[in-house]
């Protein structure tokens, strides 16, 4: 069976992107959906997979190549388990990632820290472009959310995502830390696996 040597991301996030090929390695090279003038398509799953699974589907049905598609987003547990799957409009369609930690800061202003608890979780879909057996895999990444920011590195919620057995928001973690972390890299380990498995990744990948 041929290995990836090329692979789509249905995604327009480079931030994503950026973390999904370091945690890659140097044996495939990712593409930003848009790189191949590929159009989003709208999410319309009720869950994390299976707006991954629309995406790698509709990037691979354009392209003709495989296809990889992370849907993932911050679950907080004083909110009944929002943004969920909104998190990237939260505080609307075009609202930016300031926006958005502006919004959930108000929504919990005054709750104590014990009562902040929240996940981050990764659903990771891979699709070959006449495949009708994806890869679905998904992690999470317990924490709480901080009272205020901290931190410059990351993107999205990661300046007031705090994890307890480090001491540090998200954006305050070296890009290895974060990684070895994170809801993304624990997903993306459980894939590679299987792509291994499967023979489409070498198995030195890293």
């Amino acid at each position: 069976m041929a290995g990836i040597q090329r692979l789509v991301f249905a995604s327009a996030n480079a931030g994503k992107a950026r973390e999904i090929q370091a945690l890659l390695g140097d044996d495939v090279e990712l593409l930003l959906q848009g790189e191949l003038g590929i159009e989003s398509i709208e999410e319309t799953g009720t869950t994390f997979a299976e707006n991954a699974l629309l995406k790698a589907r509709h990037a691979a049905l354009a392209s003709g190549l495989p296809a990889l598609a992370d849907d993932s987003g911050l679950e907080v547990d004083f909110l009944g388990g929002a943004p969920g799957v909104h998190s990237a409009r939260y505080a609307g369609d075009n609202a930016g990632d300031q926006a958005n930690l502006d919004k959930l800061l108000a929504e919990l202003k005054g709750v104590p820290d014990a009562e902040r608890g929240a996940r981050f979780r990764c659903a990771l879909a891979f699709v070959r472009h006449d495949d009708d057996e994806p890869v679905i895999v998904d992690a999470s990444w317990e924490g709480r959310i901080a009272q205020q920011p901290a931190g410059s590195g990351g993107f999205g919620y990661d300046p007031v995502f705090f994890d307890e057995a480090s001491g540090c928001t998200s954006a305050q973690l070296q890009p290895f830390e974060k990684n070895a972390r994170s809801h993304r890299g624990k997903a993306l380990q459980l894939l590679r696996e299987e792509l291994q498995r499967q023979g489409l990744l070498p198995a030195a990948a890293r």
